[in-house]
C-alpha cells in the first residue's frame, strides 16, 4: 500500500512540473515593461512590452490584437510598441488585448528644452551600432580608407579629433551638413567600400545632420557616463516558437537615465535556446536556458530565457525517477530548476558508479580490487560518505590537487629551470597537504618576495616578468577573466576599459627581480624578487600613468613607498571580490561534474552567465562562509544527490548537457587515465626526459621509477601517451589547453599502441601473476571477477562471467597467456573504462 502511495505522490508531482509553465502563466495577468516610464527631452523615447506575468514571474510577450491608447492628458503618442513625447505632463499608457487593460504611469519632461546632440551620448553609439567602429571597419587598428575610430568609440577625443579635425576637417561640412562625408559615404551618396551602412531617411541620419548643424560640439570632461544599463524583460520564461521583444534603459552618472534601444549590440549566448536580430527581437529555438547579451557604451546586461523542456514521461519513467529528498543546497538549488524546465532527474548511481566516480574526481586514481570488495561488501547506510572522508583525508588527495593547480598556475619546465620548479611545486604540494585555505595560498603568491629557488611562490612572477603578464594572469588565473583585449582598447566582449587594465598593471609597476632573465634552456633558475618604492607603468594612449587601482576597486595612492600588492591582495581576495570566490568555485564544481557552472570554466563574463545562477551564488557563498576551505565544497558536492546520480539518462534528459538531471559521462583526463593503465597492469612508466621546443631535449632524475603521471610537477615531461590524450601543456592560464576531444590517433593507440599492448606483455604485468595464479589453482570464475574489479571496480553480471570463462583456454594452453592479455584488453579499451561515468 506504501508503495502504491508514494508513486501515485510522485506522479502528481511530476504532473505538476509537467504542466508547471502553462499552469503558472494566468494569461489573466499582464505587465506593461517598463512600469515606469519617464521621457525627458523631446528627443526621448521609450518602447513598450506587454508580457504574460504572474505573481513575480514573466511569461511571454502578448504581440496580436494589442491596441495601445493614451489615457488622460495626451502627452505622448504610441507608434509601432515606440512611445514618443509630445509635451509636458502625466498621462497613463493602456494596452488593450479582447477587452482586457492595463496601464502604466507615463511622465514626460523637459519639451521646451533645446534639442542637443552629444557627440559622446548620441553620435559614437550610431558609429557602434552599425559597425562602424568594428575591428572589421574603421575600428581595425590600421583603419580603413585612411579613416581610424577606436574599437567601439572606447576613445571618445581620438574619435572626435579624426572626424572633425583631421585632414582639415574633410569629413564635415558645418555650413551644408547634407554633403558632409560623414553622411555622404555611409549613405552611399559617394563611393563607399562599406556598402550602405546609414540609409538617408532613418533617424539616425538625422542625428548626425542635426550635430553638424549645430557645430559639431566635441566631447566634454563634464559629460554624464554611462553607469550601467539594464534590459527588460531581465528574466522570461518561454515557448519554443514564441518572439519576445527587449529594451534596454541605461543609467548615466548625473542620475538621468534613457532608453537606448535602437543602439544595442545583441548577442545570444546560445543559439540552440534563443536568437536575437539587431532590433532586439528574440526568437525561441529550443529548450533550455540561454541568455540574450545587450551592449551599449562598453556596458552590458543580459536577459536570461527559460524554456522549458516538452518530454512527457511514461508511468516507468517516473517510477524510475530520483525520488530522494534534497541533501543539501546543491540539491535545492538543481532541483528547483529541474523543476522549472520540466526535467525528470535520473535515479542514484549504483554502489560501484559512485566509488569509481569519486575515486577518479577526488584523488585522480581506480579504486584498487581490495578497495572495491570491502565497499560493495559494506552494508552500512553511511558508507559513502565514510568514504568521501577517506578520500578528502588521503596522500593521493594531495597530488591530484597539487597538479590541478600546477596547471593553473602554469607549472612548465619549457618556462622555468628545474630547481626553481621544483620549488614552486613542492609549495603548491606543502600548502595543499595543509589544507591552505584557497585566498591565503592566492595572497603569498600575489605578495611573493625572496629567491626563488627558497619560496616557490615568487616564481608566478618568473613566469610573468612584465607588468602586463602579471595583471592579465593574475586576472585569468584568480578570477578567471580574459582582459588581455584592454592592453588595446576597451574589451569589446566585457565591461573592461583600457584605463582600467594600466590602472590594474600600474599596480605590478614596482615589481623587480634580479638574476635569472627567463631563458627556460639555461641557467640555474636563481632569481631574486623584490618591491622597488617608485616606478610607474606609462598608459599609451595617454603618455601618463594611471592611478594604481584594482578592477572596480579603489585606487591607491601614487606616493605611498609601501607593496602596491598589499592591497590588492586585499582586493583581490576579499568575500566582496565578485570574480574570486566564484572563479575558485566553478574549477572545483567543474572538476566532479565534468561541467562548469560557468563554461568556458574560466571565463567568467558578463556575457557568459552560468547556467544556474542561483547554484552559483549558494556554492560561492559557501566557500566564502567556510573561508575559503575547498574541501568543504568538495565534500558537499560529493554527498549531493545531483553528483551520485546515474549517468544513464532518463525521461529526455538526455538532450540536456549543463542542469546536472544526471551525471555526464567524461573520458579521464590524459594524466588520470595514465595511471589507470598503469594501476591495472601493474607496470609503472618511465619518465626522464624533458622535451622543448624545436625537439630540444634534457634528461631529468627528478622522478624516480614507480612516479604517477599526477605527481609529475613538469608538464614538459615527455611521454607520448599523455601527449595524444590531451594533456595541458601549461603555456597559458587556460583550461582551453587540456583537450578531451577524442582523435583517431587515439584509437590507434588505444587498439595497437605500446601503452596498454606492451604493459600487459611485460613480465612483471598483472596478466602474468594472474596468468600464474590461474595454474596454481585460482578458479577462472575469481580471475574474471579481479579483472573487472581492476578495471570497473563492480563484479561482472553472472551472465558475462559465464561467458568469458567460457573464452579462457584449458590450463597450461599455449595461449594461456594471450587469452588473458586479451580480457585486460577487451576491458580497457572500452567505454566503460576510458570514461568517468
Amino acid at each position: 500500500m506504501r508503495t502504491c502511495l508514494n508513486f501515485l505522490l510522485l506522479l502528481l508531482l511530476h504532473l505538476a512540473v509537467i504542466g508547471g509553465g502553462s499552469a503558472l502563466a494566468d494569461e489573466s495577468q499582464w505587465t506593461v515593461l517598463p512600469q515606469t516610464i519617464h521621457l525627458d527631452g523631446p528627443r526621448a523615447q521609450q518602447r513598450i512590452i506587454l508580457q504574460r506575468s504572474s505573481g513575480d514571474e514573466l511569461f511571454g510577450e502578448i504581440q496580436n490584437k494589442v491596441a495601445w491608447r493614451i489615457e488622460g492628458d495626451q502627452v505622448v503618442r504610441a507608434e509601432a510598441g515606440i512611445l514618443r513625447p509630445v509635451k509636458n505632463g502625466n498621462a497613463k499608457i493602456v494596452a488593450e488585448v479582447d477587452g482586457k487593460t492595463v496601464s502604466a504611469e507615463v511622465t514626460v519632461t523637459n519639451q521646451d528644452a533645446a534639442s542637443t546632440v552629444q557627440f559622446r551620448h548620441d553620435v559614437l553609439p550610431i558609429f557602434a551600432k552599425r559597425d562602424c567602429n568594428s575591428g572589421g571597419c574603421h575600428g581595425a587598428l590600421a583603419g580603413k580608407g585612411g579613416f581610424r575610430l577606436s574599437l567601439r568609440g572606447y576613445d571618445s577625443e581620438s574619435d572626435y579629433f579624426n572626424i572633425v579635425k583631421q585632414d582639415q576637417g574633410r569629413r564635415v561640412e558645418l555650413s551644408a551638413p547634407q554633403v558632409s562625408l560623414l553622411l555622404t559615404k555611409p549613405t552611399t551618396a559617394v563611393p563607399h567600400k562599406g556598402g550602405l551602412k546609414l540609409p538617408a531617411e532613418s533617424e539616425d541620419f538625422q542625428i548626425l545632420a542635426d550635430w553638424i548643424a549645430h557645430g559639431a560640439a566635441p566631447p566634454t570632461t563634464t559629460d554624464a557616463r554611462v553607469e550601467r544599463i539594464e534590459v527588460f524583460p531581465a528574466a522570461s520564461i518561454q515557448t519554443v516558437g514564441q518572439r519576445q521583444t527587449l529594451g534596454v534603459t541605461a543609467y548615466y552618472s548625473d542620475g538621468t537615465s534613457r532608453d537606448v534601444t535602437p543602439w544595442v549590440k545583441w548577442s545570444s549566448t546560445n543559439d540552440a535556446v534563443a536568437q536575437v536580430d539587431e532590433d532586439g527581437h528574440a526568437t525561441i529555438m529550443g529548450p533550455g536556458e540561454g541568455a540574450i547579451v545587450a551592449w551599449f557604451a562598453s556596458k552590458l546586461a543580459i536577459a536570461r530565457t527559460t524554456v522549458p523542456y516538452t518530454h512527457s514521461a511514461s508511468e516507468e519513467e517516473i517510477a524510475q525517477a530520483d525520488q530522494r529528498s534534497p541533501r543539501n543546497f546543491i540539491d535545492e538549488q538543481i532541483d528547483s530548476q529541474l523543476k522549472r524546465l520540466n526535467l525528470v532527474a535520473s535515479p542514484a548511481c549504483s554502489d560501484a558508479e559512485f566509488l569509481r566516480r569519486s575515486y577518479i574526481d577526488t584523488i585522480g586514481r581506480l579504486p584498487t580490487p581490495d578497495e572495491a570488495r570491502a565497499f560493495l561488501a559494506n552494508t552500512k547506510p553511511e558508507k559513502r560518505d565514510e568514504v568521501i572522508e577517506t578520500l578528502l583525508a588521503s596522500p593521493e588527495f594531495v597530488d591530484y590537487w597539487s597538479y590541478k593547480w600546477s596547471d593553473v598556475l602554469m607549472l612548465n619546465g619549457t618556462l622555468l629551470r628545474p630547481q626553481a620548479l621544483k620549488t614552486y611545486y613542492q609549495w603548491i604540494h606543502s600548502h595543499v597537504e595543509k589544507n591552505t585555505p584557497w585566498d591565503q595560498m592566492v595572497r603569498e603568491i600575489v605578495t611573493a618576495t625572496g629567491e626563488s629557488t627558497e619560496n616557490g611562490a615568487t616564481n608566478f612572477f618568473a613566469l610573468n616578468q612584465t607588468p602586463e603578464e602579471m595583471t592579465e594572469n593574475a586576472s585569468q588565473a584568480f578570477m578567471s577573466l580574459s582582459i588581455g583585449c584592454a592592453k588595446c582598447h576597451n574589451h569589446p566582449l566585457e565591461k573592461w576599459t583600457n584605463d582600467q587594465y594600466y590602472a590594474m598593471a600600474n599596480i605590478f609597476s614596482r615589481v623587480k627581480a634580479k638574476g635569472w632573465g627567463g631563458e627556460g634552456r639555461n641557467g640555474d633558475g636563481s632569481r631574486t624578487l623584490y618591491v622597488a618604492t617608485s616606478g610607474e607603468l606609462v598608459q599609451p594612449r595617454t603618455g601618463k600613468p594611471q592611478a594604481p587601482t584594482p578592477l572596480d576597486g579603489t585606487p591607491i595612492e601614487f606616493d605611498s613607498p609601501d607593496d602596491r600588492r598589499e592591497p590588492f591582495a586585499n582586493w583581490l581576495t576579499s568575500p566582496e571580490n565578485p570574480y574570486f570566490a566564484k572563479a575558485i568555485t566553478n574549477r572545483v564544481w567543474a572538476n566532479f561534474f565534468g561541467v562548469g557552472l560557468v563554461e568556458q570554466v574560466d571565463d567568467l563574463r558578463v556575457s557568459n552567465p552560468p547556467s544556474n545562477g542561483a547554484l552559483f551564488d549558494a556554492a560561492t557563498k559557501y566557500v566564502v562562509d567556510n573561508k575559503f576551505d575547498l574541501k568543504s565544497l568538495m565534500r558537499a558536492i560529493l554527498q549531493s544527490n545531483a553528483y551520485q546520480r546515474s549517468s544513464n539518462a532518463l525521461a529526455g534528459n538526455d538532450a540536456e548537457t549543463r542542469f546536472y538531471s544526471r551525471y555526464y559521462p567524461r573520458r579521464m583526463m590524459a594524466e588520470v587515465l595514465h595511471d589507470a593503465v598503469v594501476q591495472v597492469t601493474g607496470v609503472p612508466s618511465k619518465f626522464d626526459t624533458v622535451a622543448f621546443p624545436g625537439n630540444d631535449k634534457q634528461k631529468t632524475d627528478f622522478y624516480p621509477d614507480g612516479t604517477k603521471a599526477i605527481q609529475l610537477y613538469d608538464s614538459a615531461v615527455e611521454n607520448y601517451f599523455l601527449s595524444t590524450f590531451g594533456r595541458n601543456p601549461r603555456n597559458i592560464v587556460c583550461e582551453c589547453e587540456r583537450s578531451a576531444e577524442p582523435t583517431m590517433v587515439q584509437v590507434l593507440h588505444i587498439s595497437n599502441g605500446d601503452t596498454i599492448n606492451d604493459k600487459l606483455k611485460n613480465p612483471a604485468s598483472r596478466a602474468e601473476s594472474l596468468w600464474r595464479l590461474r595454474r596454481e589453482g585460482l578458479s577462472d570464475e575469481a580471475l574474471i571477477d579481479e579483472i573487472y574489479l581492476s578495471c570497473f571496480s563492480r563484479f561482472p553480471s553472472a551472465e558475462k562471467r559465464r561467458a568469458l570463462v567460457g573464452m579462457l583456454p584449458p590450463v597450461d594452453s599455449p595461449d594461456e597467456r594471450a587469452t588473458i592479455e586479451d580480457l585486460f584488453w577487451g576491458l580497457m579499451s572500452s567505454r566503460e573504462f576510458l570514461f568517468n561515468h
